[in-house]
C-alpha cells in the first residue's frame, strides 16, 4: 500500500497566467519496524492540468461531437487520460510532466517531488453555470507495475484577467532592482511580475470614481434620481448606490434592487423552445435590498460581490454579464399623502387607506465585475489544497 498527498502551496486559486506549485509526497505507510519485503514500488508518475467543459443538453445546442472524441472518455487502465471518466470534453490541457519512475520506498520512508505549470492564459475562467460548467483540475497518474492506473485529481479555480495574454515578459534586467545575495528563478520571476501586473491593472480599472447620475421615471412623470461612484468592481467589493427621491413628481412606495448575474447562451448554439428547450438566460441573484421608501428623501444601499462568484466573460459558446435590477413600485395618485394631519383640533385615530393603486415598473443597471487577488480568494473563500488517494 502506498499512500500519495498533493498540495498546492498556495491554495487552490490562481490568476491565468501564473504558475501553479504543487508537492507531491509518496509514502509507504508501514511502520519501520516491517521487514524489508514490505517494501512498495511504483512504475511511474506523472502530472497535468486539465480544462473539462461539459453543457446543459436542454439549454445548448452543441454540434455533433466527433466520433474519435467521446463525451465521456474511454475507461483505460494502461494510458494516462486525465480526463478519463469526466463528464464532457476537455478543451485545454497542459504537456504532462513525469515526476519519477521506478520509485521504492521501504516502510516508513517517504519522497517528495515538486510540480510547476503555468496555467494557460486562453482558456476560460472557472464557472458553473445553469447551461455551461468549465472546471479545471491537476491530476497526478500513478501506476504501479503489471496494474491499472491510479488517477488523483485536485480541484482548481483560475480567475482570467483579459489582456494579459498580449503582455510579455521584460528581458531586460534592468527595468527592476536585484539584489546578488537572493537567488530567484526566471520562472518565480515572471510569475511576481505577473501577479504584480495584473494587480496594477485591476487596481488602475476599479479605483476610478466619478459620479454618475441616472433619472428614474415612468411613464406618468419622475420618481427620482440613482447615482453612484463607479460602474468596474472587483470580487469581494460592495457596490454603493444613493436614491434621490425628494425630486421625483410620482410617488414611490417601494423599490428593490438586486445584484444579478445573467448567463446567456450565444445565439448560434441557442436551443429552440420547441424542441423543448430551455430558456438561453438565466439569472442569479447575489446579494438583494428592499425598503419602502413613500415620505423618503434620499436613501441609500450597499451591495457586496461575493468572492466565490465568477467574473464576467464571454467565450464562443456563453457570456456572463453583471448588472444592478431594479424594481419599482409607484403609486397611480398624483400628490399621494398617507401621513396623519400635522394639527387637529382634538385627539383622533388616523388610519392609513387600505388600498392604493400602485403599478410597478422594472430597470437594469449593467456593471463590470474584474477578478481580484488569488490570495484573497484562497482565503476569503478556502477550498481544499490537499488531496489522498491510497495505491
Amino acid at each position: 500500500m502506498i499512500e500519495v498527498v498533493a498540495e498546492l502551496s498556495r491554495g487552490p486559486v490562481f490568476l491565468a497566467g501564473e504558475a501553479l506549485e504543487c508537492v507531491v509526497t509518496v509514502t509507504n505507510p508501514l511502520p519501520p519496524t516491517a521487514t524489508s519485503a514490505s517494501s512498495e514500488a511504483l512504475a511511474w508518475a506523472s502530472a497535468q492540468i486539465h480544462c473539462q467543459f461539459h453543457a446543459s443538453e436542454s439549454r445548448v445546442a452543441l454540434p455533433p461531437p466527433d466520433s474519435s472524441q467521446p463525451e465521456v472518455q474511454p475507461e483505460s487502465q494502461t494510458v494516462f487520460l486525465p480526463h478519463r471518466g469526466e463528464r464532457g470534453q476537455c478543451i485545454l490541457s497542459t504537456p504532462p510532466k513525469i515526476l519519477f519512475c521506478d520509485l521504492r520506498l521501504d516502510p516508513g520512508e517517504s519522497k517528495s517531488y515538486s510540480y510547476s505549470e503555468v496555467l494557460p492564459v486562453e482558456g476560460p475562467p472557472s464557472f458553473r453555470g445553469q447551461s455551461v460548467k468549465y472546471v479545471y483540475k491537476l491530476t497526478i497518474g500513478c501506476q504501479r507495475v503489471n496494474s491499472p492506473i491510479t488517477l488523483l485529481r485536485v480541484p482548481l479555480r483560475v480567475l482570467v484577467l483579459t489582456g494579459l495574454q498580449d503582455v510579455r515578459f521584460p528581458q531586460d534586467e534592468a527595468v527592476a532592482p536585484s539584489s546578488p545575495f537572493l537567488e530567484e528563478d526566471e520562472g518565480g520571476k515572471k510569475d511576481s511580475w505577473l501577479t504584480e501586473l495584473a494587480g496594477e491593472r485591476l487596481m488602475a480599472a476599479t479605483s476610478c470614481r466619478s459620479l454618475h447620475l441616472y433619472n428614474i421615471s415612468d411613464g406618468r412623470g419622475k420618481v427620482g434620481t440613482f447615482g453612484i461612484f463607479k460602474s468596474v468592481y472587483r470580487l469581494g467589493e460592495d457596490v454603493v448606490g444613493t436614491l434621490n427621491l425628494g425630486e421625483g413628481t410620482v410617488a414611490c412606495l417601494q423599490f428593490s434592487v438586486s445584484l444579478q448575474t445573467e448567463e446567456r447562451v450565444q445565439p448560434e448554439y441557442q436551443r429552440r423552445r420547441g424542441a423543448g428547450g430551455a430558456p438561453s438566460v438565466s439569472h442569479i441573484t447575489h446579494a438583494r435590498h428592499q425598503e419602502s421608501c413613500l415620505h423618503t428623501t434620499r436613501t441609500s444601499f450597499s451591495l457586496p460581490i461575493p468572492l466565490s462568484s465568477t467574473p464576467g466573460f464571454c467565450t464562443a459558446i456563453v457570456s456572463l454579464k453583471w448588472r444592478l435590477h431594479f424594481e419599482f413600485v409607484t403609486s397611480r395618485e398624483p400628490g399621494l399623502v398617507l401621513l396623519p394631519p400635522m394639527e387637529q383640533p382634538e385627539p383622533a385615530t388616523w388610519t392609513g387607506p387600505e388600498q392604493v393603486p400602485v403599478d410597478t415598473f422594472s430597470w437594469d443597471l449593467p456593471i463590470k465585475v474584474l477578478p481580484t487577488s488569488p490570495t484573497l480568494a484562497s482565503y476569503a473563500a478556502p477550498g481544499p489544497s490537499t488531496s489522498t488517494i491510497t495505491i
